[in-house]
């Protein structure tokens, strides 16, 4: 099996915490951040049993508020 590496982007909106993989475009939704991340790699693992990994380029992204740690 191939080890792949994606992105989670998080999000809080009101009370709930969005996760999305911007290379694949799956989101999903949880009451906490674990909620959110289970639910999105579940929603991955469902996508790839479906359709195959798009090849894109490397991309990088930096959250601001984290440029100081």
């Amino acid at each position: 099996m191939k080890t792949r590496h994606l992105t989670v982007l998080l999000n809080k909106e009101e009370d709930m915490y969005i996760a999305e993989c911007p290379e694949i475009g799956t989101i999903d939704q949880g009451a906490t951040i674990e909620e959110a991340v289970v639910g999105l790699k579940e929603a991955i693992r469902l996508y790839l049993e479906e359709f195959s990994m798009p090849e894109t380029s490397p991309r990088f992204i930096i959250n601001s508020a984290l440029r100081g740690l």
